[in-house]
């Protein structure tokens, strides 16, 4: 199976998704991880250009750790995504590259901007794939793929539909995590937490829910048609 995660900002994804992304990537699923900011607003001391370029580094060095392809779209500066021709184009090109049969993405009511914004996009451009005369670098999709949105940050107003216990691959999460050096500081500065803690709190609460020590959990977006036979979770 081929698997494309959509994240607003370089750290989204591990965040929200790397466990089940590993388990993706061990059973042998093809796995690419897609970034649509550029991340220049994650540091209160570097300019843009310079945390960008780190951030980047960043989030690459995060998908070598499953072996997974990753893209980005066109570094769109953080806070100011918006639904343009331009980036329906380029979300649509991505899609297109990664050719998926499931497509994990945010929440359209997550707290952040970006984060509603690229779920609609997502969504906005999923029944575009297939369409020849809707032209990017990359060919039209033959299928449609299925789309998961993932929690919120810290489940805020998210009704899980699915659970993936992610305790076999809690520490490679905390691994790809750990790539994100540069925003260690600016979490605690303006989140007060950390990145471990966040996600083992999470993680556990969500495992308590199932029945697990750690999990993720989604919901499967109602966008139509669905696919003749479901795409599991696994």
């Amino acid at each position: 199976m081929r698997v494309l995660a959509i994240g607003a900002h370089p750290d989204d994804l591990e965040l929200q998704c790397a466990g089940t992304l590993a388990k993706y990537a061990l059973r042998g699923d093809h796995v690419t991880m897609a970034v649509a900011m550029s991340g220049d607003c994650g540091s209160a001391t570097l300019p843009k250009r310079e945390i960008a370029a780190i951030r980047g580094e960043e989030a690459r060095a995060s998908a070598a750790v499953l072996a997974a392809e990753f893209l980005v779209m066109r570094d769109y500066s953080d806070g100011f995504l918006f639904s343009t021709e331009q980036t329906r184009l380029d979300f649509l090109n991505v899609v297109r590259q990664a050719r998926p049969d499931v497509i994990l993405t945010h929440s359209p009511n997550d707290y952040h901007p970006d984060h509603r914004m690229t779920a609609q996009i997502v969504c906005d451009v999923r029944i575009m794939i297939t369409v020849p005369n809707i032209k990017t670098e990359a060919p039209p999709c033959e299928t449609l793929p299925e789309i998961y949105f993932f929690d919120t940050m810290a489940g805020v107003d998210f009704v899980p539909q699915h659970y993936v216990d992610i305790s076999s691959t809690f520490d490679m999460k905390k691994q790809m995590l750990a790539c994100h050096k540069s925003q260690s500081s600016w979490l605690q500065d303006q989140y007060n937490m950390t990145y471990l803690d966040f996600i083992d709190c999470v993680g556990r609460f969500r495992g308590l829910q199932c029945g697990v020590p750690y999990a993720e959990c989604f919901q499967v977006s109602p966008t139509w048609p669905k696919r003749a036979k479901g795409i599991l979770l696994p």
